[in-house]
C-alpha cells in the first residue's frame, strides 16, 4: 500500500494538489509534527512506511488527538483556506481514522475518494468492510488510486503545479 500510497501522492503534487499528513499526537501534548515523524522513524513499528512516505518541506500537516482528522484539529480551517471540495483519504486503519474522518469530511460536505489501494486495516475483512460503509453512506469512491486524474480549475489535465493558492482548486476525477 505504502509504494502505491507514494505514487498517487507524486501525482498530486506534480498536479499542484496539496498533501495533507494527519498523524496522532500519540499522546505527547508538548511535541511538534516534525518531531512526531522522527519518533516513528526512529522507534515506531512501521519505521520502513514512515521513511517512504516522509513529509516533505511542501505538505501540510495537522496532529490530532483522536481518530477524526477533525476533531479537535485545524483541518477545517486549513481545507477552507485552500478552498477545497473533494478530499482524497488514504492511510493506515481504514476501519477507524480513516472511516471517522470520512464521517466528518461528509457531514462537512465535502466529496470524498477513498481509494481502494491506499487503505488498509488490521485485517483485510475490515478493510473491505470499512469501505463498503463509506461507499455506501457516505457517497466515498472507492476506486482505485490508478483511476484518479487530477485535472485544472479550468477542466484541463494538471501538467505542472499551479500558485500554492489555487492548488486546491484543482479538480479531481475519475476514469
Amino acid at each position: 500500500m505504502a509504494r502505491i500510497l507514494l505514487r498517487l501522492k507524486q501525482r498530486a503534487q506534480k498536479a499542484g494538489v496539496p498533501v495533507i499528513y494527519v498523524n496522532d499526537n500519540f499522546g505527547q501534548w508538548r511535541s511538534d509534527f516534525r518531531r512526531t515523524v522522527d519518533h516513528c522513524v526512529m522507534q515506531g513499528r512501521g519505521r520502513d512506511v514512515v521513511k517512504l512516505l516522509r513529509p516533505e518541506e511542501s505538505d501540510y500537516f495537522v496532529l490530532k488527538p483522536k481518530h477524526s482528522a477533525f476533531f479537535s484539529t485545524t483541518l477545517e480551517t486549513l481545507l477552507r483556506y485552500l478552498e477545497t471540495q473533494t478530499l482524497i483519504l488514504t492511510g493506515i486503519a481504514g476501519n477507524f481514522w480513516v472511516l471517522f474522518t470520512a464521517n466528518d469530511a461528509y457531514m462537512r460536505d465535502f466529496d470524498i475518494l477513498v481509494p481502494s489501494d491506499c487503505t488498509v486495516s488490521n485485517t483485510k475483512k475490515e478493510n473491505n468492510l470499512a469501505l463498503r460503509l463509506m461507499k455506501k453512506f457516505l457517497k466515498a469512491d472507492t476506486r482505485s488510486s490508478s483511476r484518479i486524474v487530477f485535472r485544472d480549475s479550468k477542466g484541463k489535465l494538471a501538467q505542472r503545479s499551479p500558485s500554492r493558492r489555487n492548488t486546491a482548486r484543482s479538480k479531481v476525477s475519475i476514469r
